[in-house]
């Protein structure tokens, strides 16, 4: 079998498809394509289980490019299409293609129309668009697989010394957790746990290079805890299953995993307390 996604949207919702990309890829023993924007083509080259990745540029496609879309997907006689774009282009893309059975939340191509859950978070609602082929999803048990070499190249990054590594990666934002509070962070930890090593994160690319990717999946896995309120590390200290607490990010958009905790929305993101933070690191 043969399947395609179709997956608008920035780094942070590539990343949350991974897993339903995998449970397709394993359950249905299929060929995965991916459809994405061009700037987060190469997260997908991190994922085992993605055959080839098409860059699209969703926002800004002419007639012409659409036209050479569905050229590239009628080739490789596709399955099944699990679309998250919308609009009365892809429609006529995928009413074209031929792709016998097409999952998507509305829109005349689909062949099974969705109903997500808004009860779930991001990485499992993925569920509802899977179920129509008798795909089961459990996104929480997903964990990107990284090379023994990336890992090690990570390791031999870190700070010397034996202590736990804290990984920072602040969002950067105008109403981000405030830069003194970033700041002062280590310090308060450190009177506490002398040991502790502290990591920067790597800043985010917004046209992230394959390399470049797996260097920042490869930072976040050599952590042992992240304090993120970068919406990309979020997702990359999710897939790998580092503890995280996660500033500015709902609690009903995170997996109820034990070590995974949110403080604050983002707009109140500026008022969460050095406190709360370190309570939630154990340290309050």
């Amino acid at each position: 079998m043969r399947a395609l996604f179709l997956i608008p949207g920035g780094s942070s919702q590539q990343l949350q498809a991974f897993a339903a990309v995998d449970a397709v890829a394993s359950q249905l023993k299929a060929h995965v394509q991916v459809v994405c924007p061009t700037a987060t083509a190469a997260l997908w080259q991190l994922h085992p289980a993605v055959e080839k990745v098409i860059p699209f540029a969703f926002d800004d496609a002419t007639m012409a490019d659409w036209a050479n879309l569905l050229g590239s997907v009628r080739e490789p006689d596709f399955q099944l299409c699990l679309n998250r774009a919308s609009g009365r282009q892809v429609d006529l893309m995928l009413s074209m293609s031929h792709i016998p059975t097409r999952i998507a939340a509305s829109g005349f191509s689909a062949t099974e129309k969705i109903q997500s859950s808004a009860n779930l978070w991001p990485n499992q609602a993925w569920e509802a668009d899977l179920k129509p082929v008798g795909v089961h999803l459990d996104a929480e048990a997903f964990r990107l697989p990284l090379a023994k070499a990336q890992l090690d190249a990570a390791a031999a990054a870190l700070p010397p010394g034996e202590g736990p590594a804290l990984l920072l990666a602040p969002w950067g934002a105008t109403n981000d957790w405030p830069q003194a509070q970033w700041q002062h962070l280590p310090e308060r930890i450190v009177s506490k746990l002398p040991t502790l090593r502290v990591v920067n994160a790597a800043p985010v690319d917004s046209a992230p290079t394959v390399a470049g990717a797996v260097k920042r999946a490869a930072q976040v896995a050599s952590a042992d805890v992240v304090v993120a309120s970068d919406p990309e590390t979020i997702e990359w200290a999710l897939l790998l299953g580092l503890p995280l607490v996660a500033l500015g990010r709902p609690a009903d958009s995170l997996p109820p995993r034990q070590g995974v905790q949110s403080l604050g929305t983002a707009v109140e993101l500026a008022t969460v307390s050095m406190e709360s933070v370190l309570t939630a690191l154990g340290f309050g």
